[in-house]
Order: structure tokens, then C-alpha cells, then sequence
């Protein structure tokens, strides 16, 4: 196992092109800022653990807002904080993959 158990990252990229998608149009920073404190409230944060970071550009924009749980490899969309909720409880707390937010 590596330093976390888990480790989510959300793509908060912002393209200057107004015409491409792009996750920072949909909220993807503070979806990530409300996940990383979600983590912390469970408890689920540290080295072990969980991590939550933000990522540039992972290439998956039209697909949007998109994050990503590693080591499992599993891509997420998202909609707003209960999507988020469900993804902390069931993947990042449970390590079950939420398939309905499945990429």
C-alpha cells in the first residue's frame, strides 16, 4: 500500500477558449474544497488514509466535472455536494464505487 489508502483528485482546469468545456466552469473547486472538508470531518484524512487534491487538465472535460480515485483507477462526474457525499461515504469511506457517477 502506498502512503494513502486512497488518494481522489479533481480536475479544476479553466480554458481560455469560452466555446470548450472545462470543469473549473462547473464549480470543480469548490466541489473539491467541500470535499477535502468532508474528509476531514469523517475522519478519513492523513497518512493511511484519504488525500484530496486538485489536478490541471485530465483530459476528460466534455465528460465534466471529473475526479478521480486512485490507486482503484475509478473516474467520477458529479453534480453537486450530494454527489460529492455519496462518493466520500461509499468509495473513499467504504471503498464500494458509486457506479451511477461512474465514468
Amino acid at each position: 500500500m502506498g502512503f494513502y489508502e486512497r488518494h481522489i483528485f479533481f480536475c479544476d482546469n479553466q480554458r481560455e477558449e469560452a466555446d470548450r468545456a472545462c470543469c473549473a466552469r462547473h464549480g470543480a473547486a469548490d466541489m473539491r474544497d467541500y470535499c477535502k472538508s468532508l474528509v476531514k470531518a469523517k475522519g478519513l484524512a492523513g497518512a493511511g488514509k484519504v488525500r484530496v487534491n486538485k489536478a490541471g487538465c485530465l483530459d476528460r472535460c466534455e465528460e465534466g466535472p471529473v475526479a478521480v480515485v486512485y490507486p482503484d483507477g475509478v473516474w467520477y462526474t458529479y453534480v453537486d455536494k450530494s454527489d460529492i457525499d455519496e462518493i466520500v461515504e461509499e468509495h473513499l469511506a467504504n471503498g464500494r464505487v458509486v457506479e451511477r457517477l461512474k465514468i
